[in-house]
């Protein structure tokens, strides 16, 4: 199962890349859970700077941008 790491405060920004990584991980039928990392303190140590931010299994693959669904398929997969 991978987990997908949703990393911001919860802005606008950050729930459409919640919502297209969702879409995403849904169209590849994977298995997965996403989860929501909304502390600050917990955003730095994955040393991230800007929000929004996307983790898989921990390592961070994209921040301060949403991308696209197919790009985020690419990242995930």
């Amino acid at each position: 199962m991978k987990k997908l790491q949703i990393l911001g405060t919860g802005c606008l920004k950050c729930s459409q890349l919640a919502e297209r990584t969702d879409q995403a991980a849904r169209e590849l039928g994977i298995e997965y859970e996403i989860v929501k990392v909304d502390k600050i303190p917990d955003i730095v140590s994955f040393g991230v700077m800007t929000t929004p931010a996307l983790a898989v299994d921990g390592e961070v693959k994209i921040a301060g941008r949403i991308p696209e669904i197919s790009q985020i398929k690419a990242l995930i997969s």
